[in-house]
């Protein structure tokens, strides 16, 4: 009777947490600087945060959303780390050199809102692009085109694609300040005559409908 053949198991990775995804944004982006020579790792953990009432996979997302735009990381890298599939793919759509045409930032912005999980991620990237301090200092140095007008056009693509109470909590995070424009953009896009609105019996009893009043 011949010996029996035992082969090394393979123990499964460990989970790639949002934490761990945390600190990786911090030293991949650690010496970078955004337009307004600030430390970039600021931003991209505000994105991450701004994603806080989300599952772990879009966390990470936004933790890592530039991390395949600005690093040499590359997907294979991210899923022998233990990032999840999913959590990758979302990185990859979220990331504008992998786009057909890198160039074309409103058809970028379309094919990211093909997708309700990485319209999140960019929703959170958006907001914190957006808020009205980084907005003043942007207009100021470039007074011409600045770069927030493309942000401002985005949003109502984004916000289309994934429920308006996810972009509630996502702003409520991360840019307040912008809740009034969600709100403002609801109500142009809501045709409803109020003027001659009548509600039906809720008990279905067939009463005359009632007339609305002020």
């Amino acid at each position: 009777m011949s010996e029996p053949e035992f082969t090394e198991a393979k123990l499964p990775h460990p989970g790639f947490t949002v934490e761990t995804a945390k600190v990786l944004a911090e030293v991949a982006h650690n010496r970078q600087k955004d337009k307004l020579k600030r430390p970039y790792r600021d931003h991209v953990i505000a994105v991450g945060d701004a994603l806080g009432d989300f599952d772990d996979d879009i966390r990470i997302a936004g933790y890592l959303h530039d991390i395949a735009e600005d690093t040499p990381i590359t997907r294979q890298a991210l899923l022998e780390m233990g990032v999840s599939e999913r959590a990758v793919d979302i990185i990859e759509r979220v990331t504008n050199r992998l786009h057909d045409n890198p160039d074309d930032y409103e058809a970028g912005i379309r094919f990211i809102a093909e997708d309700h999980d990485a319209a999140l991620v960019k929703i959170a990237d958006n907001a914190h692009n957006s808020l009205p301090e980084r907005v003043r200092a942007l207009a100021q140095k470039w007074p011409d085109k600045p770069p927030v007008t493309k942000y401002r056009d985005a949003r109502p693509v984004l916000y289309a694609a994934v429920d308006v109470e996810e972009v509630r909590k996502i702003l409520a995070r991360v840019n307040p300040w912008l809740l009034e424009e969600l709100d403002d953009l609801l109500d142009e896009a809501d045709d409803t005559d109020y003027e001659n609105l009548s509600y039906d019996d809720p008990e279905g009893a067939g009463s005359e409908p009632v007339p609305h009043r002020d």
